[in-house]
């Protein structure tokens, strides 16, 4: 089933499961609890992002090819950041570049977003799927400047600027993805294909990676996951290719969909 959140006719946010004619039946309850599927039809006028996050916890450095790409070794533990929830961007909506805080050094990075619906600590890796409510797209937009140079060697200042975390189109409950890491994954930029891998290259796959999260911490329903990204990001090339206003950027994720934004700069500047 594909879960959307959306503005209906009226401009209201709703929240229903996606029909094959792009419309929705609208859901009453608490996804993260318990709800039902009415058979209300509602016209889905815009996506929003698939759900508003309690928490954003993200992985650096969790695929291979990634990692050698960065001349990184590869890590003994998952590499967490965290980005602001501020940072959420629907689909369809512009990636915007900072001005204010300038950077023009921004990146595309294609990612798996889990979404966690139920309260957990202490997971077991053979368990930690059982906690999951669904899978979306997500696109981890880092400032590389202040991410490297700026930041005071921490991430969380190139990754947390407004419009940094695109999600969607919608959310994938785990029966129509049965094994999170065998998905095709792709950045599309401009029509061409930048990043064009597969999840089973994680070096933590998702159930190590919500079994370690949730050591000693509550994940509460409502927090997203990242990832991480596969090789080909637009800092590693030759040379490097930066997100610029005009661009259209497209992350494509098998059994998932496609989740694409416009990019612009900061007004004001």
């Amino acid at each position: 089933m594909k879960l959307v959140r959306f503005e209906d006719a009226q401009g209201n946010t709703r929240l229903g499961a996606l029909q094959p004619d792009g419309s929705a039946l609208l859901i009453t309850g608490d996804i993260f609890g318990q709800y039902e599927i009415t058979r209300q039809r509602a016209e889905v006028r815009k996506l929003l992002a698939p759900v508003a996050p309690v928490n954003f916890l993200c992985i650096g450095l969790n695929y291979r090819r990634h990692a050698a790409e960065g001349k990184a070794p590869i890590p003994q533990f998952p590499v967490v950041f965290m980005k602001a929830t501020t940072a959420v961007q629907n689909p369809g909506d512009p990636i915007v570049l900072p001005r204010h805080l300038a950077s023009e050094q921004v990146d595309y990075e294609c990612e798996l977003a889990v979404v966690i619906g139920r309260r957990c600590k202490n997971v077991r890796k053979d368990e930690a799927l059982n906690y999951v409510l669904g899978y979306t797209a997500a696109n981890d937009v880092s400032a590389r400047d202040w991410q490297g140079g700026w930041g005071g060697s921490q991430w969380c200042r190139g990754k947390t600027f407004d419009t940094f975390a695109p999600l969607g189109p919608h959310l994938v409950t785990p029966d129509e993805v049965p094994n999170p890491n065998a998905l095709q994954i792709k950045t599309v930029l401009n029509g061409q294909v930048m990043q064009d891998w597969n999840t089973n290259d994680m070096i933590f796959d998702v159930p190590a990676l919500i079994e370690f999260l949730s050591g000693s911490t509550t994940l509460l329903p409502g927090t997203v996951i990242l990832t991480g990204t596969p090789h080909g990001v637009g800092m590693a090339r030759k040379p490097p290719v930066w997100l610029k206003p005009g661009d259209t950027v497209s992350v494509e994720l098998e059994k998932i969909g496609t989740l694409t934004n416009p990019v612009v700069a900061e007004k004001g500047e």
